[in-house]
């Protein structure tokens, strides 16, 4: 898609723009308009890379006068692709990387260009944290604005709820900040009512040193471990996360290529206690046990093989009361490629005591959050290739656990996604917008979703922020 802009407007928005402009054909635009999910190879009319909240301002006016739609990065790990648009212009905030830590209340504010490793850097100095990604290079925007899942959720809650501020650029290109039902929005609405270019949290004590790694067994002895974790986990202390996966592409070594189900526990608190909590899992014989104590900081980049930058991904999501084991273990048997994966969470603990209208989350029942992830090497179609260094597998044929021969082509690794989410759907009740991918919006919003709505309709009401899991104004107005 080609767009032309007029050279004029360009020009002044060059002359008043303190970061960098980058056109197609320029030096660092290929680069820049590269994003984690190589299924997506989009080229944008203009990347505005903004120095700061002046810049962001001047972007979203320009795209307006220019009706160009806006697409918005922070880290870029949009499964949808949703932070470049062809034709468009990317506001991208990887430039804006201020932080102040206040140890004294345990707060800090952040500039919305942040990685959650460089946050966990600046704020474990102090030995704090606030509930963040796994994954250590997903941007605390995305993660935050849609609700936010992580090790600490359990003890502290969500992302979002650990919100207290926010500084945001309007639909109109004002600066403002958030009032208290614009924040309630920006806790789990995502980026429909404007651009964040600062986020205030609260922080609290972890670590440094915390208890937890995985442990894996064979999918022969998965059934009595999930069993044992519907039992287990609801009355489990809430210093204790925890994460679940099948995958074919365990971290060791010696696992390599053997279909597993893991568990990611994490214990936050005394590490002697914590070794008496995590006992009943050792009891169950896990073919691997690599829980330890360990820095916080390297917990939270435990996950990031399952997330490396280049390969193609697609997934879906749903929240259960209690997992459905056959159909788990039947998914986790028939995973398309060596990465793809079933990851979730444990819901429950603090994270399940706020109440569903104190933040647009909505409700948080205990129970498990999971999600089926194919991820593939880039091929025709599917995207741009892979650079030197990162993650790539040789193309044709890929094997399933159980022999059978899954086709290579993204769209075979879609199907085997949706499929499996069909299969788990009658088990669900509800999912959650954090992890949204191409499903509609309005299954994670629930009772929310009036009210987030009226905030679409205050900030937002010609949809002008839509490149997200779009809530829609009730009624577009005219300019």
């Amino acid at each position: 898609m080609t767009t032309t802009i007029h050279r004029n407007a360009f020009g002044h928005l060059r002359g008043d723009f303190r970061g960098a402009l980058l056109r197609p054909g320029e030096e660092g635009y290929d680069e820049a308009r590269r994003v984690w999910n190589g299924a997506f190879d989009r080229r944008p009319a203009l990347i505005a890379r903004c120095a700061g909240a002046d810049d962001v301002r001047r972007a979203v006016r320009f795209a307006r006068d220019q009706d160009l739609p806006i697409a918005v990065r922070g880290g870029g790990h949009s499964v949808q692709g949703y932070s470049v648009a062809d034709g468009g212009l990317t506001i991208d905030l990887s430039l804006l990387k201020a932080v102040e830590v206040d140890p004294v209340t345990a707060t800090a504010r952040v500039a919305a260009g942040l990685t959650w490793a460089e946050f966990d850097l600046a704020t474990q100095r102090h030995g704090l944290a606030t509930t963040g990604g796994s994954v250590s290079s997903t941007g605390i925007a995305g993660v935050t604005l849609g609700g936010g899942f992580g090790h600490l959720m359990r003890r502290y809650g969500l992302s979002a709820d650990n919100l207290r501020g926010a500084t945001l650029v309007t639909a109109e290109g004002d600066l403002v900040r958030a009032d208290d039902d614009l924040l309630w929005a920006l806790r789990g609405g995502g980026g429909n009512f404007g651009i964040v270019t600062s986020f205030e949290f609260d922080l609290h004590p972890v670590g440094p040193v915390v208890l937890g790694g995985p442990m894996f067994w064979s999918l022969d002895r998965a059934r009595a471990v999930l069993e044992f974790l519907h039992e287990w986990a609801p009355g489990a202390p809430d210093e204790l996360g925890v994460a679940l996966v099948a995958t074919q592409s365990p971290p060791v070594p010696a696992l390599a290529g053997t279909p597993v189900v893991g568990l990611l526990p994490v214990w936050c608190g005394d590490l002697a206690v914590g070794e008496r909590v995590l006992a009943p899992l050792r009891d169950l014989r896990p073919i691997a046990d690599l829980v330890r104590p360990m820095p916080y900081r390297a917990v939270q980049s435990l996950l990031d093989l399952a997330a490396s930058p280049g390969l193609c991904s697609y997934w879906r999501s749903l929240r259960m009361p209690r997992l459905p084991v056959d159909v788990v273990l039947d998914l986790a048997a028939t995973l398309p490629t060596p990465l793809s994966l079933l990851n979730g969470w444990v819901i429950g603990g603090a994270a399940s005591r706020v109440a569903p209208s104190a933040t647009a989350v909505g409700a948080r029942t205990p129970g498990f959050e999971l999600r089926l992830i194919a991820n593939w090497t880039p091929g025709p179609g599917d995207g741009v290739a892979p650079t030197p260094g990162e993650v790539a597998f040789a193309r044709g044929e890929v094997v399933s656990a159980r022999g059978e021969v899954v086709s290579a082509r993204g769209d075979g690794h879609r199907d085997w996604v949706r499929r499996g989410w069909e299969r788990l759907r009658p088990y669900a009740d509800g999912q959650f917008a954090t992890f949204l991918s191409d499903e509609d919006p309005v299954t994670a919003y629930g009772e929310s979703l009036s009210r987030l709505t009226a905030a679409k309709d205050r900030w937002d009401p010609q949809n002008v922020f839509r490149l997200n899991p779009n809530i829609q104004p009730s009624v577009r107005s005219a300019r």
